[in-house]
């Protein structure tokens, strides 16, 4: 730690801690393990985090202002409402896997190849967003909106509930399932029969 607080932590875990409570220094936390922490609703503002990862962990409402994730893991996360459009987005690097991110906001953001698996992200804005090549591996996207939207290569062909119009998004070269189709059809009012 330096003399103004500011923290370098590498190769650190932290397990069961309550960071709603009392605050992760503002720091730089480089290939360190959470598990099973609390941040619901912590000031998470400038933090760094380089290749950790998160796991079973609670980080529902927190503040991420200019905060950075590169190469950082989320496995079996509670993420609710948190706003990744303020991070700062150098060098941003996400994966998910059995997260809940629901009412979360990616507006704006470059996620290309982000891998999103098992996970729920209904009502999730991923509006003017770009995700070429992502991956929503048996994702539910109910409610998710998709405006001006970049999926190009994008695979969808396991996810499910989403609704997105192919005219007011770039969907070239990305993979659907027969059954995902209707949400792309949605709005013709047409009935399709399987």
């Amino acid at each position: 730690m330096n003399s103004s607080g500011y923290i370098y932590a590498e190769d650190k875990k932290f397990k069961n801690r309550d960071f709603s409570e009392e605050y992760l220094p503002k720091g730089e936390y480089e290939y360190c393990i959470f598990s099973k922490c609390d941040f619901s609703g912590s000031d998470l503002s400038g933090v760094k985090f380089i290749e950790c990862e998160f796991i079973e962990c609670n980080i529902s409402n927190a503040k991420l202002y200019d905060t950075s994730f590169q190469r950082v893991e989320f496995k079996n996360c509670k993420m609710l409402g948190l706003h990744f459009n303020r991070c700062n987005e150098f060098g941003m690097s996400l994966k998910f896997e059995g997260s809940t991110l629901s009412h979360s906001i990616f507006f704006q953001l470059s996620l290309k190849q982000t891998i999103f698996r098992d996970s729920q992200l209904t009502e999730v804005d991923f509006s003017e967003c770009n995700l070429s090549e992502v991956v929503f591996d048996n994702c539910d996207l109910a409610g998710a909106a998709f405006s001006q939207t970049t999926l190009k290569k994008a695979d969808l062909s396991t996810a499910y509930n989403y609704r997105m119009d192919p005219e007011h998004n770039s969907i070239e070269g990305a993979r659907f399932s027969q059954s995902g189709l209707a949400g792309l059809l949605d709005k013709y009012n047409i009935n399709i029969d399987y």
